[in-house]
């Protein structure tokens, strides 16, 4: 078991000799990091310093008895799955066993096999619970399926990045602006990877606590500091055998900076109050919306670490610089924000795509899903329509009425409201058609129903 995803930091405890000294030999030949105890008083020590995965406990033994070390390890550190190991097992002894929390009961003499496949068993369980959580993250901070959508020459390249670098197991570090879709990049150079199937974690450095960043990460043992009650694993030891995603890389401290270098360098990690280290194998991937060499430059960040992530790097262009990729992107953000499989090609009436286009969106991607959650909340259900859209998008733009010549609406708007703009195009149309609604619905495109809410919201609106 030399897979460092299923290396286990194993308590054995035993008072005769001969038993521990073949521990002291298999246990690291089975891939696991031992700690050899010969009695119940060194193995409290043990505990109150490191934090086990598993403990194999003897339950007869001169001076503390096994079941006291049982309960000290159901005090200090409760996530340690214990085994019990006994030459003089019975039926009761073994029921006492579960009922005080034992992972598994093994009469003496155990042989190799039977510790290798229990052991092996802790591990799977550690695996899947670690996988569980970072899915539950997971789902929490998604935004949608891991889709790269767009087929500009920008887009072209990064897919092309993703798919030369997923493979590997080198560093990344994704560059672009707020809302590019860093993080969407980043799930998918894990799910091209070998380490699909283990955890995704994403961790958004610049939302941790600073107070709390080192036992985010790293974890903590019970009673590490105060408010500390129970022990937890850090984010990194979660994401093992899988991908750590750290993104706004740059909003960490320097205190932070260097202990995040140190577990690059090595891979091994030490839980806040515990006193030694252990392996984890993750990939990581980073990002940031900052410029990280500047910040080198003016000594917020250091040099070494910037070295150390930047192994591969990938830029992500602003939606100003691919503007031919937005009516395809909101298409995806539409069936995601109406939650439907699929939807109509023509959804967004082409002078709603024209006026998307000519949007500089400083917001960039996240922007844009805002607008258009915006404009389905006013949709007639057939077309999105310019007037469905925030108005900050169609200040400046020159709404046409189908049907007719285009109308400049941007002439005496100064102070006006979407909403005030939108009563005067029905309005106007209104008056064209002299009052006739079935026609004046037709020419702008919307429903009969639809018209008749409007106008009924004007006048309330007006008599309030």
């Amino acid at each position: 078991m030399s897979n460092s995803v299923n290396k286990l930091r194993v308590l054995f405890v035993d008072d005769e000799a001969a038993i521990r000294e073949v521990m002291r030999i298999e246990l690291p030949r089975m891939g696991h990091d031992v700690t050899i105890c010969e009695d119940g008083q060194s193995a409290l020590v043990a505990l109150d310093k490191i934090t086990f995965d598993a403990a194999i406990v003897d339950l007869r033994m001169p001076g503390l008895s096994g079941w006291d070390v049982v309960d000290h390890i159901n005090k200090v550190s409760p996530e340690t799955e214990v085994i019990i190991s006994t030459g003089h097992g019975s039926i009761d002894e073994a029921i006492q066993a579960i009922r005080r929390g034992a992972y598994d009961f093994l009469p003496k003499p155990c042989k190799l096999i039977d510790i290798a496949t229990v052991l092996q068993k802790v591990a799977d369980k550690r695996s899947l619970q670690n996988k569980n959580y970072a899915l539950e993250s997971r789902l929490k901070l998604a935004e949608g399926p891991c889709q790269i959508v767009g087929e500009s020459p920008p887009m072209l390249q990064v897919k092309k990045l993703i798919e030369k670098i997923a493979p590997t197991d080198s560093t990344a570090l994704i560059v672009g602006e707020t809302g590019t879709g860093k993080e969407l990049v980043a799930r998918r150079v894990h799910d091209l990877s070998t380490r699909a199937s283990m955890p995704f974690v994403p961790v958004n450095c610049g939302a941790l606590p600073e107070n709390l960043v080192e036992s985010e990460l790293f974890g903590h043992r019970k009673g590490a500091f105060t408010g500390a009650d129970t022990p937890r694993k850090g984010l990194i030891e979660i994401a093992n055998g899988g991908t750590l995603f750290l993104d706004e890389l740059g909003e960490l401290d320097k205190t932070m900076q260097v202990k995040l270098l140190r577990f690059l360098e090595s891979g091994e990690v030490r839980r806040v109050g515990d006193s030694e280290t252990f392996h984890v194998d993750v990939r990581i991937v980073c990002a940031t919306n900052r410029d990280l060499q500047e910040m080198v430059n003016e000594g917020t960040f250091r040099e070494d670490l910037y070295f150390r992530v930047n192994t591969f790097e990938i830029r992500l262009p602003g939606l100003r610089e691919r503007k031919g990729d937005i009516p395809e992107i909101s298409r995806v953000l539409l069936k995601r924000h109406l939650k439907k499989d699929s939807i109509s090609q023509d959804i967004l009436a082409p002078e709603t795509v024209e006026i998307l286009q000519d949007y500089d969106w400083k917001g960039n991607v996240r922007e844009l899903a805002n607008a258009l959650e915006h404009a389905i909340i006013l949709w007639d259900g057939v077309q999105i329509v310019p007037m469905d859209l925030p108005s900050n998008l169609t200040r400046n733009s020159v709404i046409p009425i189908t049907g007719s010549s285009s109308v400049n609406w941007t002439e005496g708007t100064q102070g006006k409201t979407l909403r005030d703009i939108e009563m005067e195009v029905i309005y106007h149309v209104l008056d064209k058609h002299d009052g006739d609604k079935p026609k004046c619905a037709a020419e702008l495109g919307i429903a009969l129903k639809t018209l008749y809410n409007k106008l009924n919201q004007y006048q309330t609106r007006a008599a309030g």
